[in-house]
């Protein structure tokens, strides 16, 4: 049920005192076991894909900072409870 709340609002996260506003693309795909989902951000769809390392990255080696793409996976899989 939280899937179809996040699906279509703007969210908001803040990273080195810079805000970014995001969506998530389709939430209703995203269950617990999910390893990649898109999401649109500042207008650009980005893709993340969780790694060996269990950790967030960019599908295909996108070039926006790491740590960015990190903490955004971070922030959805808190909304999600990936």
């Amino acid at each position: 049920m939280l899937s179809n709340i996040t699906m279509g609002l703007t969210l908001r996260l803040t990273f080195n005192d810079k805000d970014y506003n995001y969506q998530i693309i389709n939430s209703k795909q995203i269950d617990q076991g999910a390893t990649e989902f898109s999401l649109t951000l500042n207008g650009e769809t980005v893709h993340l894909i969780k790694s060996d390392k269990n950790i967030w990255v960019q599908k295909n080696g996108g070039s926006l900072d790491p740590e960015l793409i990190q903490a955004l996976g971070r922030s959805v899989s808190l909304r999600l409870r990936l």
